[in-house]
């Protein structure tokens, strides 16, 4: 029998400071650059992972998308990456957080600057531009907004190749000149190649370039594969299969004195195609009211209010969301960490009026807006560990 008490409860919101912050100074995406080059006495750089030893050369595989969790759960497809998990962290077998939101643009920032995304300015999927007004795309860039003006901060190549190191970069050549290269990885020189093989061999010779060397290598497509048809998928396993190779072949080109980091930008969750998994935000007036724009991606959504409403929206939010999302203000974000230890002040107005990171396994979609985003089986940007958690596997010649 439902008594009239029960009748009249509402479950209570989940805590804005119960959401686990990222382990920015001392675990974090963004502390790994700046302690590689710390290890080979790069100016101003701090080693802050402080279970990784020094390296005269360095290379740091990141491959997109290739969370710890569900690499941890495919020992099969991916043997090699498998016999390496003890490595992780410097052998403490523990995983890196990414930094919130657990996102491409945001990820690549963090790791090539060394800032996290507070500092750096690049704290979503789409942000608003306070000096258009408009939604600013980052992973894309549109509309087009001058770089070092959006990102000011010197990334740690640059720093590394003022310090005599040898920096460079192997990615596909489709990467070379796009205003996040810019931003985020650029410094020393960009070798562009199109097939796996190619950059695994090439990024070992960059690596003997140099007496002290960093390099950098990516592959996306285990993103892309888990985004079009999820981390169950036969597609996803099998370019997981494809990576875990790429990792030996470059593993057994290793110069002298080198550590190769392999690592990731987020994991990944794949959400059901139902109503209860799938809020679509064009289809409902509650969530509606008072937002002038609605940014981020599905599972850490930016939220803009028109003038005066900002109360309002997160109180909204909060009733409708506040079971399955961490609701915040933009102050109570802030304050709790999400995006870092401090906020640059032109990175403040980028940030939500309300901020909106999935606990469950739950999107917010925009189907008419944002139809192919709403449309992608796996999803990220979250704190939780699916997403947050990524690996840092470690071989050692």
């Amino acid at each position: 029998m439902v008594t009239p008490a029960a009748w009249d409860a509402h479950p209570e919101p989940l805590a804005v400071d119960s959401a686990p912050r990222p382990e920015y100074g001392t675990g974090s995406l963004a502390d790994l650059l700046p302690t590689l080059a710390a290890g080979m006495g790069v100016p101003g750089a701090t080693a802050a992972i402080t279970e990784l030893n020094p390296a005269d050369r360095a290379c740091v595989f990141l491959i997109d998308g290739l969370g710890w969790e569900q690499l941890r759960a495919h020992p099969d497809e991916a043997p090699y990456l498998t016999s390496l998990l003890g490595s992780s962290r410097g052998g403490t077998g523990r995983p890196l957080t990414t930094g919130y939101p657990a996102t491409t643009a945001t990820s690549l920032a963090s790791v090539g600057t060394g800032l996290p995304p507070g500092a750096h300015g690049l704290p979503g999927y789409t942000v608003r531009n306070p000096a258009t007004g408009e939604l600013m795309n980052q992973l894309r860039w549109q509309p087009w907004t001058e770089p070092g003006v959006w990102q000011p901060y010197p990334t740690v190549f640059q720093l590394a190749e003022a310090a005599g190191v040898h920096a460079a970069q192997v990615s596909s050549p489709t990467f070379q000149n796009t205003p996040l290269t810019k931003v985020a990885l650029s410094g020393g020189t960009f070798h562009g190649r199109l097939t796996g093989e190619e950059r695994m061999d090439l990024a070992a010779e960059q690596l003997a370039a140099g007496d002290r060397s960093l390099v950098y290598t990516y592959y996306a497509e285990l993103d892309g594969a888990g985004h079009r048809y999820g981390v169950a998928s036969d597609t996803w396993r099998g370019q997981l299969m494809y990576v875990d190779r790429l990792v030996q072949r470059l593993a057994g080109q290793l110069p002298p004195r080198t550590a190769l980091y392999v690592t990731a930008d987020h994991g990944m969750v794949d959400v059901p195609f139902d109503d209860d998994h799938r809020i679509d935000f064009d289809l409902d007036w509650e969530l509606r009211a008072g937002v002038a724009l609605l940014g981020g991606e599905g599972r850490a959504r930016h939220v803009y209010a028109v003038p005066g409403a900002a109360n309002d929206v997160v109180t909204c939010w909060r009733e409708v969301l506040g079971e399955q999302f961490w609701v915040a203000s933009r102050d109570e974000a802030i304050a709790a960490g999400w995006f870092g230890p401090r906020i640059d002040e032109r990175v403040y107005a980028r940030l939500g009026d309300v901020i909106a990171a999935a606990r469950d396994d739950v999107l917010i979609i925009a189907s008419e807006r944002e139809p192919k985003e709403s449309a992608m089986v796996g999803n990220h940007g979250s704190m939780t560990p699916a997403e947050q958690f990524v690996p840092l596997l470690e071989v050692r010649s």
